[in-house]
């Protein structure tokens, strides 16, 4: 079958390349946004890559001129990941099997451009859907789902490795089920939640929240590169990492117990963590 996949991220984009090359379909074009509208002045990155396997199709013209190209191409089903930007009827129309998504949240649970949102918030999986894309965000019928606990070791890396593997699993069952035209299961909307980009204030790990909180909330703001922060000792850090530290120690949550080069022993609300910087 002749894939077309809308990405601006490349390991995103990589499920889609390596599972059209085990079930045996090709990607005949990539779409992807220019510099301006992703990565700021100079090239992109992403087309750079992507360029030597495949045609790439940079526009933000999505109406007009990916349409266009893409119903020249006639593909059999297109496929989107991490692309911002919602897929208008104009290409929805034109793949003969449909539009599929990949969304890295149980949906109907985390619509919305921050699905991290729901581990920062509290949830003990880690979870991902396949859904058919239609005219709004993250609400078409799905496909596949699949969850696994959250990793031993919770960092963000180890989370977004966590992502990938359950995404290309995902994209196996509901690319079958697309070329056998199963319709999905259509999304309960009163079960919804929206998982909106973080506010600037919740980047800031506190102290006072017990040791497991303040682990999950770093992976979840950490899944992309270290944004975390927190003050300690009066100075504002951008945290990598943080785990759980031997010993109880003594004084208030925040209090600093032991520091080394890369880092410190901070008393929590429960106990101690280690915060890598």
């Amino acid at each position: 079958m002749r894939i077309v996949a809308l990405s601006s991220y490349l390991p995103s984009y990589r499920i889609i390349s390596d599972w059209a090359e085990r079930a045996g379909h090709e990607v005949v074009l990539v779409v992807t946004l220019p510099p301006t509208d992703r990565y700021g002045s100079g090239p992109s990155p992403f087309a750079e890559k992507v360029s030597a396997e495949t045609g790439v199709l940079m526009t933000s013209k999505l109406k007009s001129t990916a349409a266009a190209v893409i119903g020249a191409l006639q593909p059999d089903l297109v496929v989107s990941a991490a692309f911002p930007r919602l897929i208008p009827d104009e290409i929805l129309r034109i793949p003969a099997y449909g539009a599929l998504n990949l969304h890295p949240s149980r949906l109907p649970n985390g619509r919305g451009p921050n699905p991290v949102r729901v581990i920062y918030e509290g949830a003990t999986t880690v979870d991902v859907t396949i859904h058919r894309t239609d005219n709004a965000f993250d609400t078409g019928a799905i496909m596949a789902q699949r969850s696994a606990p959250l990793p031993a070791e919770l960092t963000g890396p180890a989370l977004f490795a966590a992502w990938l593997e359950l995404l290309g699993d995902a994209l196996d069952e509901a690319g079958a089920k697309a070329f056998a035209r199963d319709p999905g299961v259509v999304q309960q909307d009163g079960n919804s939640s929206y998982a909106a980009m973080f506010e600037p204030a919740e980047y800031e790990l506190d102290f006072r929240e017990p040791s497991a909180t303040i682990i999950r909330k770093a992976a979840a703001l950490n899944i992309m590169a270290p944004r975390a922060e927190a003050v300690i000792q009066g100075e504002r850090v951008v945290v990598s990492a943080v785990r759980v530290a031997e010993g109880n120690g003594t004084g208030a949550p925040g209090a600093v117990l032991a520091k080394d080069p890369d880092g410190w022993d901070i008393r929590s609300g429960d106990g101690v963590v280690r915060v890598t910087a």
